[in-house]
């Protein structure tokens, strides 16, 4: 399989949203938390490990945009030598995960349109900062079609309030209407209890 489900847990703050770890595997053997692939050109995820980051270059990435702090508990020490070290642009825009910016996605914009050729890896802590960002840019700036792109943003989270709001923003700075995460995301009106969730992470907890 090329999706195992490791945890599921729900998003506090700003409502309850479903959320689950998916790792997917390269056929080189690089596995990346959360991966979404907005085109052939960019690809979101969580945080890479120390191994998975001795993969990139040779998955055919040519930069990787990291958008969290290097404080963060899974965080890679010296990732930026190790990225450089293969060759690779690294590019560092960390964005507070309670009060995003519009500066921070205009930075992101601006480093992402000065890129010619090549593939751009965009990660933060579990792939919710990166996959607005890597959203918002596919549909701002490459034309994507709006409802594509937050069906591939919801396969991995449901943005709570603070992201939702920022993602409008954005948008409506740019003149573009964002679509209601609400009209799109009928299926998450009843969500499992959180009992219910913690039982199925103990029972997948006692597969692995």
């Amino acid at each position: 399989m090329n999706a195992i489900f490791v945890t599921f847990f729900l998003l506090l703050g700003g409502g309850s949203h479903a959320h689950a770890d998916v790792v997917n595997a390269d056929s080189n053997g690089l596995s990346l938390l959360n991966r979404i692939d907005y085109s052939r050109s960019l690809s979101t995820s969580g945080q890479p490990t120390d191994g998975e980051m001795a993969l990139i270059a040779s998955a055919g990435f040519d930069r990787v945009i990291f958008l969290a702090f290097t404080n963060l508990p899974k965080a890679v020490a010296h990732e930026d030598d190790i990225v450089r070290d293969q060759g690779l642009q690294f590019i560092h825009i960390p964005v507070e995960w309670e009060s995003p910016r519009m500066a921070d996605f205009a930075a992101f914009a601006a480093v992402m349109q000065t890129f010619g050729d090549g593939r751009t890896l965009v990660h933060c802590e579990v792939n919710f900062r990166a996959s607005v960002f890597g959203f918002l840019y596919e549909v701002l700036y490459e034309g994507a079609d709006v409802h594509e792109a937050m069906s591939l943003m919801q396969s991995i989270w449901v943005p709570n309030d603070t992201w939702e709001a920022f993602i409008v923003r954005v948008m409506s700075d740019k003149g573009v209407d964002y679509p209601t995460l609400q009209h799109h995301c009928a299926r998450y009106d009843t969500l499992p209890s959180r009992e219910t969730l913690r039982k199925i992470l103990s029972f997948a907890n006692a597969l692995i």
